[in-house]
């Protein structure tokens, strides 16, 4: 098995070099890395229902849909990724205690007692310090978590919507969990850089079939490409969820009003807007609009109805 320690921390450029690796190898590996701040949505979710819109647009927060499903989670500069890639057995490709048991005998290494819990969790006592999710390609599985080491977890709670109930969708939920980072738990270590450089010599000392590996040239562009055509793209971060229905109810002016659309394939489909005349004109024209912040602002500006920013996010 390669044991690839990823340099980038550029989130749109990772996921990608992990289905490149997943698709185009038959190679095994052992992956770590560390992404800068982003929300990471499973591949059956619905973007707006799982994040704070108003908080990710305004701190310029990108939201990218990873293809395993699963539910949403915040990565920033103290958040330590980790990713199997092996070939497997058909039939028994999805198995989340094989692979999160090398991650349990680590942190107890570290004098870390965390257990496999629920679906897809590592929960020290009652924190959630690790969220899991698997992809299956053929014969492959690529198996993924997070680690919150030393997380903001004030910006993790703020980039996540805490009430979902103007969503109604079939896209897959996620699974909300009180999160504690593994720093507090450590007395020797707490530094990012020394936490991740032990959990590469831990891996390779215990491990032997482990080997340091490097990205080819080919992969690394097969990867910025990918990280471009697709991550990068709103057809897959937004168009690609399921359906769902909006309905809000909020004061615009002073004066009541009541929202309720149907987006499809990340497009609105239908909207009626109850309230002022202008409001309910101009519902008549927002299908065939992204259900995006910036599309709706514009639609309402060529409408001649300037929303103040805040105003906007009532629709979100």
């Amino acid at each position: 098995m390669f044991c690839l320690n990823l340099k980038s921390s550029d989130p749109f450029f990772n996921l990608a070099i992990e289905e490149i690796l997943l698709k185009d190898s038959e190679e095994e590996y052992f992956i770590i890395y560390v992404n800068s701040p982003s929300v990471i949505i499973g591949k059956h979710q619905s973007g707006h229902r799982e994040v704070n819109t108003r908080f990710v647009t305004q701190n310029d927060i990108p939201i990218i849909r990873r293809i395993s499903g699963g539910g949403t989670v915040y990565h920033d500069y103290g958040n330590l990724n980790f990713s199997f890639i092996r070939q497997s057995e058909s039939g028994k490709q999805v198995d989340f205690r094989k692979y999160t048991l090398p991650i349990i005998d680590f942190l107890k290494s570290l004098g870390v007692e965390a257990r496999f819990e629920d679906k897809n969790d590592l929960k020290v006592d009652t924190y959630k310090v690790s969220g899991n999710a698997e992809h299956v390609y053929h014969n492959r599985v690529l198996h993924h978590g997070t680690l919150l080491f030393r997380t903001s977890l004030e910006m993790l709670r703020n980039s996540l919507r805490k009430d979902t109930s103007c969503y109604t969708t079939r896209a897959v939920r996620s699974n909300p969990s009180s999160v504690m980072n593994l720093y507090e738990m450590m007395n020797c270590i707490q530094d990012m850089n020394e936490f991740r450089g032990i959990m590469v010599s831990y891996f390779q000392r215990n491990y032997p079939d482990i080997v340091p590996y490097n990205l080819t040239p080919s992969e690394t562009a097969k990867a910025e490409s990918l990280a471009y055509s697709k991550y990068r793209s709103w057809d897959w971060n937004w168009a690609y969820g399921p359906e769902y229905s909006f309905n809000n109810s909020f004061e615009l002016s002073g004066e009541p009003h009541s929202c309720i659309m149907f987006v499809k394939d990340g497009i609105i489909s239908e909207c009626n807007i109850e309230g002022s005349d202008q409001m309910a004109a101009i519902s008549k024209k927002l299908p065939g609009c992204r259900h995006m912040v910036s599309d709706l602002s514009e639609a309402f500006r060529k409408e001649n109805i300037f929303l103040i920013e805040e105003e906007v996010y009532n629709f979100f």
